[in-house]
């Protein structure tokens, strides 16, 4: 019934939406948006409306770049093409070409993976942009499981780890795996596998960023959470099936509109105080903090469904029993050890502040990549940064991305 109630209200707020966009429509015929009353009716109009907003998934909205090569400045373009689609994933590689031609086919190439926790990859959109001008980079897209067929079949943990191998194989090893959040558990799994059997496509180096390697380690509310509730709570109440009216009808899914709800209840205070801001720069015209709020809020307000049998064994197998720090970890019933990892670098990154996954959670897996050389290992702890900050804003593009750059081109 969550999602049933869920799409009633959405129904029952349309009236007001469409109310606050003919109160906009209303305010620009006038040309009163430059009055202080004009400013008031419109900044209320602007709050109602993106409170009522049905969010979709937005675009990485890259067109064109500008590289400094040589002693001079030049335009790219950068174009979106699939090189990879599966029925939840598609590989996504964003070609940059300068004047015609193909820009940079020497750059190191780098596997962004993004997180399947209710958000569109285009979150990490930041991260994509610091890495175009001298990277060749590839994402993985998740697909909103509410479009996907139930013909598709499920999808484990076991599955996301053969994902990451299938597109792992299109780059016969010349890649640099970087894995932010929650998918920092099957990139290690799967670069773990690819040791034990001596594949030639093992990557050159695993970034791992803010993500749960031992969820142990300085337990935040997350962790807390999950151990509080067993996993029928979960499945009773976080998990719900597609309605008959989406593609994905009768999938079971833990709806996008309930992480939100989840990561929004971590810092509602900061929350609301986000959205009293927004109202009192439109009335004061301050339009600068305005836009950046516009950014960020239609880009996190955006969600999708994640299928539940990843999620309940994301919860059980990360956060419950801890399953990779204890060697209990399996793929396709093939025993899962870092200690086989000897050729691929490591860099962990994690943020002073996080509280999704604490400082020490990433750290873990250089205890766990025991036959990794030293001198193939590095962290960073990067104070003043919460778990956004180690991949989006400013921190990340003048200090952290950086780093990842040198320490890429170390071992490319």
């Amino acid at each position: 019934m969550l999602y049933e109630l869920h799409e009633f209200k959405n129904a029952a707020m349309l009236p007001a939406h469409l109310w606050s966009e003919a109160n906009g429509l209303f305010i620009n015929m006038l040309s009163l948006e430059g009055t202080p009353w004009g400013r008031l009716y419109s900044a209320s109009t602007e709050v109602i409306e993106r409170t009522t907003r049905l969010y979709i998934k937005p675009e990485f909205g890259f067109s064109e770049i500008i590289l400094k090569t040589g002693g001079r400045t030049q335009k790219c373009k950068v174009e979106e093409e699939i090189v990879v689609n599966r029925p939840f994933c598609n590989l996504v590689h964003f070609k940059r070409t300068c004047d015609g031609h193909v820009f940079g086919t020497n750059d190191p190439n780098i596997l962004i993976v993004a997180p399947l926790s209710g958000h569109f990859s285009t979150l990490l959109r930041d991260t994509v942009r610091a890495f175009l001008p001298d990277h060749n980079v590839w994402i993985t897209d998740w697909k909103d499981a509410r479009l996907i067929s139930l013909n598709e079949g499920p999808f484990t943990l076991d599955h996301y780890t053969d994902l990451l191998l299938d597109f792992l194989s299109i780059f016969h090893g010349n890649i640099h795996v970087l894995a932010v959040c929650q998918p920092v558990v099957p990139a290690i799994m799967a670069t773990s596998y690819l040791a034990m059997i001596d594949s030639p496509q093992q990557p050159k180096s695993l970034i791992l960023m803010g993500g749960p390697i031992d969820a142990r380690i300085n337990p935040g509310v997350v962790n807390k959470f999950a151990l509080d509730h067993s996993v029928g709570w979960f499945e009773r109440n976080i998990v719900d099936k597609i309605p008959a009216y989406y593609p994905g009808a009768g999938r079971s899914v833990c709806p996008g509109f309930i992480m939100l709800n989840g990561f929004m209840a971590l810092h509602i205070d900061r929350h609301q105080e986000a959205s009293f801001s927004l109202f009192q720069h439109l009335v004061q015209g301050d339009m600068e903090p305005v836009e950046t709020h516009r950014l960020f809020y239609d880009e996190y307000r955006s969600v999708m469904d994640v299928p539940a049998e990843y999620y309940i064994q994301s919860v059980t197998r990360v956060f419950q029993t801890f399953d990779l720090p204890l060697g209990r970890m399996t793929f396709r019933c093939h025993p899962i050890n870092p200690e086989f990892i000897q050729k691929t670098a490591l860099l962990t990154v994690e943020g002073e502040r996080d509280d999704i996954s604490c400082p020490g959670q990433t750290y873990a897996a250089h205890s766990l990549c025991s036959n990794l050389a030293n001198s193939k290992k590095e962290f960073l702890v990067q104070e003043g940064v919460g778990h956004y900050g180690i991949f989006n804003g400013r921190r990340w593009r003048e200090v952290i991305k950086p780093k990842i750059a040198t320490f890429i081109r170390k071992f490319d």
